[in-house]
């Protein structure tokens, strides 16, 4: 029942999406790269989750991370696994996390494991590593994940060594469609990655019921989830060009959007429709309004949960003088906290609302945030605390942007 995901560039963010999901009773950490959740695979849905990029069989866990054993040890069983597996040439790969091995020990190991398997009589090819763990498009074009693939998963966790296969990647060609074909992008207002914006619904939606992720299960992988299974709609009030909700109908929730610009609004509507023609979904006109977040009533359209990217301010390319940094986080609070103040009196207490909130990096590493959220209790708001994270990492960047977006799970109290 145990299932292994690796986790993407900021691991923090897919971790804490997991145990919004399924909870942190499910889920263990794996080193800094990867976690085991102990849930019915199936329900786990990998089409949905942005956050973790590798979706793995867990194989065994050694005693050791000294590589010399861990080679040993598949030298002895990989020749008589490959015995096992359907007709036809072998690709193999392998994909080491945490681990401090140079690329030419790595490609050693697979030479000695390419002979000792072809000495059984089967023919293999080795795929050559370009960096420690091979990524999704190198999984994907050289197919192993096929019926004659076999990537190994090397996860390095204290001093033991967790080894997994590798089962499915994420659809880099179909995220990369949903960004980049869409026919309506700004890319004045932010460019929200489909992958974010899977995580910030995940962290809005909370743990969904056992019955949900058993109705999940007979969804043909990489189809969309039906409308309504999921029995919740989902407010971004801040839609801009319409990417959350985009995703947040193929994973299955009803939508509701507003957004200040009524531009933004036209342009979300001719968004949807194009995602309705490339997955053939059922024709529907959205409740879609040009709204002011800090002064509109959303009560005629209820909803569940809130999930969207709040008000950025101003982009920056290269680091603010003070004062304008200042007057940058004073705009953008005082434009958050408005918001909430106005939801605030709409929503029924334990409402859950997760925000991507602008966060500013002064220095590498250094980051400075809202003042609302050291005031969140005033506002009438409790933050979500998570076992398996720290507030202080769940930041999505780059490490040469100025503004982040620091995620911001809440509840009305």
């Amino acid at each position: 029942m145990q299932s292994l995901l690796v986790l993407g560039r900021q691991p923090a963010l897919g971790l804490a999406e997991l145990e919004s999901l399924y909870g942190a009773d499910k889920l263990k950490a794996v080193g800094k790269h990867a976690a085991i959740v102990d849930v019915d695979p199936c329900m786990l849905a990998f089409d949905r989750l942005g956050g973790s990029v590798k979706f793995c069989r867990l194989l065994t866990t050694l005693d050791t991370t000294d590589w010399r054993k861990i080679e040993k040890f598949l030298l002895e069983v990989s020749p008589e696994h490959s015995q096992k597996m359907p007709e036809g040439k072998m690709q193999l790969g392998l994909s080491l996390y945490g681990f401090n091995e140079n690329l030419k020990r790595i490609e050693a190991t697979g030479l000695n494991l390419k002979k000792a398997i072809r000495a059984t009589g089967r023919s293999v090819r080795l795929i050559p590593n370009k960096a420690a763990e091979l990524n999704a498009a190198q999984v994907i074009h050289n197919k192993l994940t096929g019926p004659t693939g076999w990537e190994l998963v090397f996860i390095r966790d204290g001093d033991k060594t967790v080894i997994a296969q590798t089962v499915k990647v994420q659809d880099i060609e179909a995220y990369t469609r949903r960004d980049r074909e869409r026919p309506k992008r700004d890319a004045k207002v932010g460019m929200l990655p489909p992958k974010l914006a899977q995580v910030i619904v995940n962290l809005g939606a909370g743990k969904l019921p056992g019955d949900k992720l058993e109705s999940i299960c007979d969804i043909p992988a990489g189809q969309p989830i039906p409308r309504k299974l999921l029995g919740q709609t989902v407010l971004d009030p801040f839609c801009g060009t319409g990417v959350l909700l985009q995703e947040a109908l193929l994973m299955g929730y009803d939508i509701v959007g507003t957004d200040l610009e009524s531009r933004m609004i036209d342009y979300s509507k001719v968004n949807l429709e194009w995602l309705g023609e490339l997955y053939d979904l059922p024709a529907q006109d959205y409740p879609l309004a040009v709204a002011d977040a800090t002064a509109y009533d959303w009560r005629q359209t209820p909803f569940d949960f809130v999930a969207a990217e709040a008000y950025l301010g101003r982009p920056f390319t290269a680091r603010p003088d003070p004062q304008t940094l200042a007057q940058t986080i004073a705009d953008c609070n005082l434009i958050i906290k408005k918001f909430l103040n106005n939801l605030g009196g709409q929503i029924e207490f334990g409402t859950r609302l997760s925000l991507a909130v602008p966060a500013w990096q002064v220095r590498n590493g250094e980051f400075k945030y809202l003042p609302l959220i050291d005031s969140l209790s005033d506002l009438g708001y409790n933050r979500v605390i998570f076992e398996r994270v720290q507030d202080k990492d769940l930041l999505y960047y780059r490490e040469d942007q100025i503004v982040a977006r620091q995620l911001l799970v809440i509840t009305r109290k």
